[in-house]
């Protein structure tokens, strides 16, 4: 290997600028730095509560610069690992990077091991309460926006970038919104252009830990996300291995952060999903009853729109995610409403886009590494376009009789948030009667 080691060498968290700067080092001969900005006013905080928060994003928030020459051992010169903490960055790096050793060709059993430097801490709770909802900019996490706002006063909103396509969005959820900003170091550019390694990281794990931080900054105490239960479906296989590239969006991942929250925090900051118990379809469904003409002029699903660089919202009517999208709307929201969000395309019947069909359906190679929807999910859809759209019956595949996309499926979320979701008991397997 080119590089020996990884070393986490500094952080460092300025109050009056709002600012967090995080360093790292390979070999001690590439040198790395990412800053944080926080850009909104503070409650009173226990300054060891915000450390242990700083210091979970200082060691996820490495994984980017890491994954550049993957050195075979890490080293801490600030930060504490105990056992617990170490075992979930280990985790959470092998397992988060598994697109990343499918695309490099890479053994995906490729250990990463932090070390542990530290006895078993003690948690350090926070006083916050209140609901802190993520804005991705798409349909799920408005969806959860809507439907948390019914019933609870004490909610904000945050983004991590991309302000200048959100903006408008915000604005029109119409809550307070918390903004923040991440640089990462520009060296990352130049090195992929020469000899490091690229990939796909657990971003999702980075933003739960930047979630803590603006929680335990802004007072609130529940983290608010919108992952459902298709992030859980593997998309391929590779050397034996199950690779998703939604590990971090996971049920897998939610419930390991859970536990590290516990372990760091107590049960004073909550990490979860409110539309974990759901399929894609049936969140499409909702957020066509809920929200879809309240934002349809400016959501967006497509990841493109949120690449580096770009700073304005579009639908590129190219990618699995806008094929996904289309297809799972379709369903509930007229036909002309939906063209008009591709400039008047219709994915459906667009030729360029048939094979990524049958990859979503599982008919052809693997499914998308993207963020899209289970097989059987896409499958459901399908045949519920194909009422419409005759055209589609050239999709063949089998759907499983007794498969419901309605259906509940399982999630870790606080009890009392899983009974807003539900009429009568927690235990039920269906929700026709959601709030609102």
């Amino acid at each position: 290997m080119k590089y020996q080691r990884f070393i986490f060498r500094d952080y460092q968290f300025d109050p009056d600028a709002k600012t967090l700067t995080l360093q790292y080092a390979i070999d001690q001969i590439l040198a790395f730095t990412e800053t944080y900005k926080f850009d909104f006013d503070f409650v009173q905080y226990e300054s060891k509560t915000l450390k242990r928060a700083l210091e979970n994003l200082f060691f996820i928030a490495g994984v980017s610069y890491y994954k550049t020459y993957i050195p075979p051992e890490i080293i801490v010169e600030k930060g504490e690992l105990d056992a617990e903490r170490a075992a979930f960055f280990s985790k959470t790096y092998q397992r988060g990077l598994g697109e990343f050793w499918y695309v490099n060709n890479l053994d995906p059993k490729t250990p990463v091991n932090f070390p542990v430097n530290a006895n078993s801490t003690r948690p350090t709770p926070s006083t916050g309460n209140g609901l802190l909802a993520s804005v991705g900019g798409g349909k799920d996490s408005l969806l959860t926006i809507e439907m948390l706002r019914t019933n609870h006063e004490n909610l904000v909103t945050w983004s991590l970038n991309h302000k200048s396509q959100l903006s408008p969005l915000v604005e029109r959820i119409g809550l307070p919104h918390l903004w923040v900003e991440r640089v990462w170091d520009p060296q990352l550019q130049e090195l992929n252009k020469q000899d490091a390694l690229n990939g796909h990281v657990p971003i999702s794990a980075i933003f739960a830990c930047v979630g803590a931080v603006v929680a335990i900054l802004a007072g609130k105490k529940d983290i608010v996300m919108s992952n459902e239960q298709s992030a859980n479906e593997p998309t391929l296989t590779y050397q034996d291995i199950e690779i998703n590239h939604q590990y971090s969006k996971s049920q897998e991942f939610e419930t390991d952060y859970q536990a590290i929250l516990r372990h760091d925090f107590d049960n004073s900051i909550r990490y979860y999903s409110l539309l974990r118990p759901f399929s894609e379809l049936r969140i499409a469904e909702l957020f066509a009853q809920k929200a879809f003409t309240k934002y349809k002029d400016v959501f967006c699903s497509c990841n493109r729109a949120f690449t580096h660089g770009n700073n304005r919202m579009l639908w590129c009517g190219e990618c699995p995610k806008c094929a996904f999208t289309f297809l799972i709307l379709t369903p509930f929201v007229p036909r002309e409403e939906l063209e008009n969000i591709w400039n008047g395309k219709n994915l459906l019947l667009a030729e360029d886009l048939e094979t990524t069909y049958q990859k979503l359906l599982g008919i052809a190679d693997n499914k998308p590494l993207d963020c899209v929807g289970e097989i059987r999910e896409s499958r459901a859809a399908m045949n519920l376009v194909q009422q419409q759209y005759l055209e589609l019956l050239h999709y063949h595949f089998e759907l499983p009789k007794d498969y419901d996309w309605r259906t509940m499926g399982p999630s870790h979320m606080p009890e009392e948030m899983l009974r807003e979701l539900i009429v009568g008991p927690s235990t039920a397997s269906s929700f026709d009667g959601l709030p609102g």
